[in-house]
């Protein structure tokens, strides 16, 4: 197994996952083909096929997820049985002692697998180590069963944020918060 040094290796073993840090060409097209298909099942019913095609062409893209990177941004793969099982990407800040969750996504065949809520107790380990005292996302307003995830973790609503995307469309979603207790 490859571990990140953001995620320790006894998370990854318990899940029986091999988790690679984001960095080549190759794991970036990797990443962008798993949020083409995760992106397409899960929210054509939610948000409709026309905007999720504009958004594909646009944040998931190569281009795209290799320019957040080099703003800062982690990528991070998840491979289960040798497929891949899932992403996720943060970005911290340091001087609001915030840590931005922008993606997390899990392949249809291991949600409900604890998989979720896996990487949510690996960011709070990396908050923690990092002195950040508060996670953060937003998430689409009618995606219920993953606002509901996002309860059970400990996670509080904190308002909605509507942001214009080009093309005719919006993101409407709310911003999700956990604080972490001090340790």
């Amino acid at each position: 197994m490859q571990a990140i040094n953001d995620i320790s290796e006894r998370h990854a073993e318990v899940m029986g996952l091999d988790i690679r840090r984001v960095t080549e060409p190759a794991a970036i097209e990797t990443v962008s083909g798993l949020a083409g298909n995760i992106w397409r099942d899960h929210y054509m019913p939610i948000i409709g096929d026309r905007q999720v095609e504009y958004m594909l062409n646009r944040v998931p893209s190569p281009a795209a997820i290799g320019q957040q990177i080099v703003a800062g941004y982690q990528y991070v793969l998840l491979f289960r049985d040798l497929r891949p099982a899932g992403y996720f990407a943060w970005l911290a800040d340091t001087a609001d002692r915030s840590l931005h969750i922008s993606k997390l996504y899990v392949d249809k065949t291991w949600q409900r697998s604890g998989l979720g809520s896996r990487i949510i107790a690996v960011t709070e380990q990396y908050c923690q180590a990092k002195g950040l005292r508060q996670i953060w996302l937003t998430v689409n307003r009618h995606n219920r069963s993953t606002i509901d995830f996002y309860l059970r973790n400990g996670f509080l609503n904190s308002g909605e944020v509507v942001q214009d995307i080009g093309g005719g469309f919006a993101m409407d979603d709310y911003r999700m918060v956990k604080v972490l207790q001090p340790r």
